[in-house]
């Protein structure tokens, strides 16, 4: 019996197939090859088409069917991991209104702040656990003040993993758990908020069907199935942010348990028991995908939008013909700190850690008979570390102090100049796994089906591949001061 994982990632579509049995992965890609575009028809914003998601799912599920490394028909749910608060708006005939406002758009922030102040801070903070800030309740109400004529037309709204379960099975669902990535949930009430839904003037016709996230999300069209070799009426039992997705997939479910990622953006991501949240919105609180009624599960998480998209655009810029590995191997070469030059990556909209100020990304002390490619490429690696001991800084304000944080060997952890400096800056071992979005979200399937007995069962194999505990710490210490220093001047 195999599970399909789909991961509506911001870069590419990535699909994996896994084994009920061995819970290993016995297939997976990703499509497209290159980065997918990000469409910023202004400064500030960023939009992608949704229905180019699902022509992405459909070309994935059809490249990993086509390696004959197992039968297609032996599939028996699927799940869906999604980057997380994009907004996207359909009509009664299902059909996209316009392209989705993802989570690195901030043309939404100032509505977003001017609804914390009339619902009230402390109200907000301790229904919602987040600040509307530039969150998906935030950019609906941008599009119902700026294009009413769009706004007028929608029948629902969706994050993206419902849009694709939508074109996967014509049923149209959600989860108190996506609910409150868009900070339309009312934690404290167990209910869509009404202070959200009335600030905003929405009416609660166009919120999809509130389910469990491990629960029926609608059964495989035939159409669907007959296209993609799939068996028809095979579940959806799956739907999750990407970054609670990530902690499943790490098997970080229960309180004191951390994840991290650092994919194009980067986050830290703590599971707690409470209903707590940073009193300057800095860090944001959601109901982790095991959360329920009679259960708390709070993930706590920690953003950074700069992160895999800083190293990306220097390499880009400077080595587009080299391999990502050939890059980290010549920042290797440099010593800790970079002979002085210091990258602040935040070039990729409001960073939340920041209160949603957009600061921009920054290269100082470039010297022109010192600094080469490689000093750079190391620069803007560390600078990423710092980033998230900045942003760990805040979590520990807030009660997080992970002992132990774990991530998935892919991305930047990949790089071993990334997460030296990320276990040195930050003092706090990282033990890394074979896991990623898609595999996080084939497992997710089969705990939503009930093929797996419970959660544990899934990840009874699970093995880390190696921990990195700090051995150079001091040696970053002086350097995340010097880089911190030239951050405060830009804030």
């Amino acid at each position: 019996m195999l599970l399909l994982g789909i991961d509506i990632g911001t870069s590419s579509i990535k699909v994996a197939i896994v084994d009920v049995e061995t819970q290993q992965c016995v297939a997976s890609t990703q499509y497209p090859e290159t980065e997918t575009a990000i469409t910023s028809l202004q400064t500030g914003w960023a939009e992608q088409n949704p229905e180019m998601w699902w022509e992405h799912v459909q070309q994935a599920i059809l490249k990993v069917n086509a390696t004959q490394q197992y039968n297609p028909k032996n599939i028996a749910a699927i799940g869906i991991a999604y980057q997380m608060h994009g907004l996207v708006c359909v009509d009664k005939e299902q059909k996209v209104l316009r392209d989705s406002i993802i989570w690195c758009d901030s043309r939404a922030v100032e509505i977003g702040n001017k609804a914390f102040e009339t619902i009230g801070e402390e109200r907000c903070l301790s229904h919602l656990l987040n600040s509307p800030g530039n969150f998906t309740a935030s950019k609906l109400a941008w599009v119902k003040e700026y294009e009413p004529h769009i706004y007028e037309q929608i029948d629902k709204v969706m994050l993206p993993g419902d849009f694709i379960a939508m074109k996967l099975t014509g049923e149209i669902t959600t989860s108190a758990s996506a609910l409150s990535e868009g900070v339309f949930w009312d934690f404290n009430n167990n209910e869509l908020s009404k202070d959200v839904m009335d600030n905003f003037g929405f009416h609660s016709s166009i919120i999809p069907t509130i389910k469990n996230v491990f629960s029926a999300h609608g059964l495989l069209s035939d159409a669907v199935a007959q296209h993609l070799s799939l068996p028809a009426n095979i579940p959806v039992t799956y739907k999750a942010g990407d970054q609670s997705n990530n902690a499943l997939s790490l098997n970080v479910l229960q309180p004191g348990e951390v994840a991290a990622t650092a994919g194009t953006s980067g986050v830290i991501y703590g599971v707690g028991d409470t209903l707590s949240y940073d009193k300057q919105s800095r860090i944001n609180g959601f109901a982790h995908v095991n959360h329920t009624n009679e259960q708390t599960r709070i993930g706590t998480l920690l953003c950074i939008n700069g992160t895999g998209i800083a190293n990306s655009f220097s390499k880009k810029l400077l080595a587009a013909d080299k391999t990502y590995p050939l890059v980290n191997e010549a920042a290797k070469q440099i010593p800790i700190g970079s002979e002085g030059l210091s990258v602040l990556p935040f070039g990729n909209g409001a960073e939340r850690i920041f209160s949603n100020r957009t600061i921009g990304a920054h290269y100082q002390n470039i010297n022109f008979n010192v600094h080469t490619q490689a000093h750079i490429f190391r620069a803007v690696q560390e600078g990423i570390a710092f980033s998230f001991r900045y942003g760990l800084d805040i979590m520990k304000e807030n009660g997080i102090n992970p002992t132990v944080i774990r991530a998935g060997k892919a991305n930047l952890f990949l790089s071993d100049v990334f997460v030296s400096a990320f276990v040195n800056a930050t003092n706090v071992p990282v033990e890394l796994y074979q896991a990623d979005g898609a595999i996080g979200a084939a497992k997710g399937a089969g705990i939503g089906a009930k093929i797996f007995a419970s959660e544990k069962e899934a990840f009874q194999h699970m093995k880390a591949l190696d921990l990195i505990e700090p051995s150079v710490h001091e040696a970053y210490d002086e350097v995340y001061e010097g880089w911190k220093r030239l951050l405060m001047k830009h804030l």
